[in-house]
C-alpha cells in the first residue's frame, strides 16, 4: 500500500492557470504497464470540473470536483464528492467568504479567519491539483507556502528533461513536493506549466513515453537512497562493543542480565557478562544504558521500497518477506542491498502471480492461463525466489498444479484465498501459509459463491460477529493446518484499520506516532476506509474485529505459527501488530519470539540469525525499555544493526521531517577506532 492513496492538493492563482481561458486536459493512470483510471479536467475561466477515477486489484477512488477561482486565483469554493479507496462515500467542502476559510472532510472540519483566501490541501482530492499547486509554489518566496489545516509545502527542482519526438517533444521539469506527506511526491510540469505526469498518472497521448519517465522517477529515487545510505550509515573500524546491554533471549522468551555484545564486521564475536574499566583500545563503545538488546524484527507481508527500507530500519525490521513487487526493480534493489550501496533490511523475496480477471492486481505476473502460470513459477524460481504469492483472481483450478511445479522447483506457496475458493482447499493443494488472517476467517463467513476479488474481502468481516469459533468448520479448518504445518500471515493491523476507521477519528494503533508525522499524512490517518450504512454497522465492525483476536489467539493456542505481516510501509505497523498479538492474549515475549527466531526458522537461517548468539549476524535493536513487559516499548527503538551496520531511528526521523521517538545511544570512540 502507498502512503497516500490520492495526491494532496491546494490551488494556484488563475495567471498560473495555462488553461484558465477554456481546455480540457486529459491523463491517464497506469499501473504495471497496464491502463487503470482516467482523469479529465475542464477548464472555464474560474471554474474547473474534474473527473477522476481508477480501478486496480477491485478497488480504486473516484473523485468529481468542482473549483471556483477568485479574481487573484485561490479557491473560493470547492467541492469533492465521490469514494474512497474502498469505497467509503467522499462528501469534502472548502469555502472561503468574508474574511473566513471553513472546510469539511472525512478527517476533520474547521473554520480559520483569513484576509484572503488560503490553501488548502484536501484529504480525497485528484492528482491534479498538484500540479496547479507547483505552478504556485514556483512563484513563491522559499517556494514555500502555508497550507491548511496546517503546515507548509515546499517545492525544488530536480531534473530537466523532453520525450517525445517531432511534433509532439515536450520539454518538462520535475519537481519534488514536500511537506505533506511521509515522502515527496514527484510533479513533472511542462514548459507552460502545465501537470504533464504524477506518480501513476501521465497525460493523454503520452502513454508511450510513461516507462522513460518512470525509469527517471526510480533513477532519482535511487539517487536520494544512495545519499541517504552514506547520509544514515554509521560503520566502524574495528571492534563494536554494545556495554549496559539486557538480551533478550527468544528461545527462553526472557530477558538477561547486564551484559556486552562484540560485533565485529558483520557478526556477533563475544558476548560477556558486564565488566568494569576502561574501554579496549581500538573499539567503538555503545552505551545501551540498561536498554534491550533484540534480535532483529521481521516483518513477514511487506512490499518494498525505497523509502520503506529506511522506514523498516527506523522500526527495528531487519528482515522482510516481499509478498509482490516490480520483478525486475526487485533484484536490482536486492543487489544494491546486499552491495552497501543502499540501506534496507534483508529482502526475501515472493513472486507475485495474478490471473486474468476484471479485478485483477497488477503485480509481478498476470497469467492467462495455466502454461503462463507455470512458466511464470520457473521464472521465479530460476530468479532465486523463496516462494510464489497466489492471488485473488487466480484460478481455483491451477492453484494445485502451479503449487506441485513451485514445490518441484524447491520453492513455497503463500497467498491470498483465490476467489470462490476456499481456505482448506488452498491447504489441500498446497499452500504452506496464507496471507491475511481475513482470507482465512473469509472461508467461515462468506458463502462460496460470494465474489471476494472486490473489497467485500474487506467489509465481509463486519459479519465476523456472528462467527462461532467452535464451529466444525473452524475446527476442520484448523485441523488441517495443524496437520499440513499451514502459517498463517496475520496482518492483523490492516484490519483493524479498516475496521474500526472512522472519520475524523485516529485509530489506537496509529495514535501512538501520528502527531509526529506530516498533517497530510495525519488527516489520511483520521479517515473511514469502511461504510457505516446502518445504526449497527459501528458494532459490527467492532465485533468482527473481536472475532480475528479471538481467532490469533485460538491458532496460537493450537500451534499453528503466526506470521508478523502488516501489508503497509511505514514500520509503524509492525509495531502495532505486536501489540494486537499481545491485546489478543499471546504474551509479549511469545509476540517478540514470532517476531524474532521463529521467522527465521520458517526462512531456514536460523542458524545465522533471528537471535543473538556468538558467531550470527549482528542484527538486532536496541530498545529503551523492557518490551516483554510493556510491549508498546518496541516503539522506543535507539538503534537499528543490519550485519553490523548501526542506524539510528532519530536520524532516519529527522532526515523525512518527523519527530524522533527515542534519542540515540551514547558512542565513545578510540583514536584507532573511528567510525567511516
Amino acid at each position: 500500500m502507498t502512503f497516500r492513496l490520492v495526491a494532496l492538493a491546494g490551488a494556484a492563482a488563475l495567471a498560473l492557470c495555462g488553461s484558465a481561458l477554456g481546455a480540457t486536459e486529459r491523463y491517464v493512470v497506469i499501473a504495471n504497464g497496464e491502463k487503470v483510471g482516467h482523469l479529465t479536467a475542464e477548464v472555464e475561466g474560474a471554474n474547473v470540473a474534474i473527473d477522476y477515477a481508477v480501478s486496480n486489484n477491485g478497488r480504486g477512488p473516484k473523485a468529481r470536483e468542482k473549483i471556483t477561482l477568485s479574481p487573484d486565483g485561490r479557491p473560493v469554493k470547492w467541492t469533492i464528492e465521490g469514494s474512497s479507496l474502498f469505497g467509503n462515500p467522499v462528501n469534502e467542502t472548502f469555502d472561503w467568504s468574508a474574511g473566513t476559510a471553513k472546510w469539511v472532510s472525512a478527517p476533520d472540519q474547521g473554520t480559520v479567519k483569513a484576509a484572503q483566501p488560503i490553501f488548502y490541501a484536501p484529504a480525497d482530492a485528484s492528482p491534479w491539483m498538484d500540479g496547479q499547486f507547483a505552478r504556485a509554489l514556483l512563484k513563491a518566496p522559499n517556494r514555500t507556502l502555508p497550507v491548511l489545516p496546517s503546515g507548509s509545502m515546499r517545492l525544488d527542482e530536480v531534473r530537466k528533461l523532453t520525450l517525445g519526438e517531432g511534433a509532439k517533444a515536450v520539454s518538462l521539469t520535475v519537481y519534488e513536493l514536500s511537506g505533506l506527506d511521509l515522502q515527496p511526491s514527484m510533479v513533472t510540469l511542462d514548459d507552460d506549466g502545465e501537470l504533464f505526469a504524477l506518480g501513476g498518472l501521465v497525460r493523454e497521448g503520452y502513454e508511450a513515453e510513461f516507462k522513460t519517465l518512470q525509469a527517471m522517477s526510480r533513477e532519482m529515487a535511487l539517487q536520494s537512497a544512495k545519499a541517504a545510505r552514506a547520509k544514515l550509515a554509521h560503520t566502524f573500524q574495528g571492534p563494536v562493543r554494545i556495554k549496559n546491554a539486557r538480551i533478550f533471549d527468544p528461545r527462553a522468551m526472557t530477558v538477561g542480565d547486564l551484559s556486552e555484545v562484540v560485533v565485529f564486521d558483520d557478526k556477533i564475536v563475544s558476548i560477556e557478562a558486564a565488566r568494569q574499566g576502561p574501554a579496549i583500545k581500538g573499539e567503538t563503545v555503545i552505551d545501551a544504558e540498561g536498554g534491550v538488546l533484540v534480535p532483529g524484527l521481521h516483518d513477514m507481508h511487506h512490499h518494498a521500497s525505497l523509502s520503506s527500507n529506511l522506514f523498516n530500519l527506523a522500526a527495528g525490521v531487519t528482515s522482510i518477506r516481499d509478498q509482490g513487487n516490480d520483478n525486475d526493480e526487485l533484484l536490482s534493489r536486492i543487489k544494491m542491498l546486499e552491495a552497501g550501496e543502499i540501506a534496507g533490511p534483508r529482502i526475501v523475496r515472493n513472486g507475485f502471480l495474478e490471473g486474468r480477471s476484471p479485478y485483477s492486481a497488477r503485480n509481478g505476473f498476470i497469467a492467462d492461463s495455466l502454461q503462463e502460470a507455470l512458466e511464470d513459477v520457473r521464472w521465479y524460481a530460476d530468479h532465486g525466489y523463496w516462494q510464489i504469492k497466489i492471488y485473488n483472481s487466480f484460478n481455483p483450478d491451477w492453484v494445485a498444479p502451479v503449487a506441485a511445479e513451485a514445490h518441484r522447483l524447491g520453492l513455497g506457496v503463500s497467498g491470498h484465498v483465490p476467489a470462490f475458493s476456499s481456505p482448506d482447499r488452498v491447504i489441500k493443494d498446497g499452500y504452506n501459509d496464507i496471507a491475511h488472517v481475513n482470507q482465512l476467517m473469509l472461508g467461515w463467513i462468506l458463502s462460496p459463491e460470494e465474489d471476494t476479488r472486490t473489497p467485500l474481502r474487506l467489509t465481509g468481516m463486519a459479519r465476523g460477529t456472528d462467527l462461532d469459533l467452535t464451529s466444525p468448520k473452524v475446527r476442520a479448518t484448523i485441523d488441517l493446518m495443524k496437520q499440513k504445518g499451514v502459517k498463517l500471515d496475520t496482518t492483523a493491523v490492516i484490519l483493524e484499520r479498516l475496521m474500526l476507521s472512522r472519520g475524523g477519528q485516529v485509530n489506537p494503533g496509529d495514535a501512538p506516532y501520528l502527531d509526529h508525522v506530516p498533517i497530510g499524512y495525519q488527516r489520511y490517518r483520521k479517515r473511514g476506509f469502511v461504510t457505516l450504512e446502518h445504526p449497527h454497522d459501528h458494532e459490527r465492525y467492532q465485533g468482527g474485529f473481536e472475532r480475528v483476536l479471538e481467532t490469533l489467539k485460538l491458532l496460537d493456542d493450537n500451534g499453528v505459527q503466526l506470521l508478523p505481516g502488516t501489508d503497509d510501509g511505514t514500520g509503524f505497523t509492525l509495531h502495532r501488530e505486536l501489540e494486537l498479538y499481545v491485546k489478543a492474549g499471546i504474551p509479549a515475549a511469545k509476540a517478540l519470539r514470532l517476531a524474532t527466531l521463529d521467522s527465521e526458522t520458517y526462512f531456514g537461517r536460523d542458524q545465522q540469525l533471528g537471535s543473538i548468539e556468538r558467531g550470527k549476524l549482528a542484527d538486532f535493536v536496541l530498545v529503551a525499555g523492557d518490551p516483554t513487559k510493556d510491549i508498546s516499548t518496541i516503539r522506543q527503538v535507539r538503534m537499528t544493526m543490519v550485519g553490523g551496520v548501526a542506524y539510528y531511528p532519530a536520524e532516519i526521523y529527522q532526515h523525512f521531517s518527523i519527530k524522533p521517538f527515542a534519542p540515540p545511544p551514547s558512542v565513545s570512540v578510540s583514536a584507532k577506532a573511528a567510525p567511516q
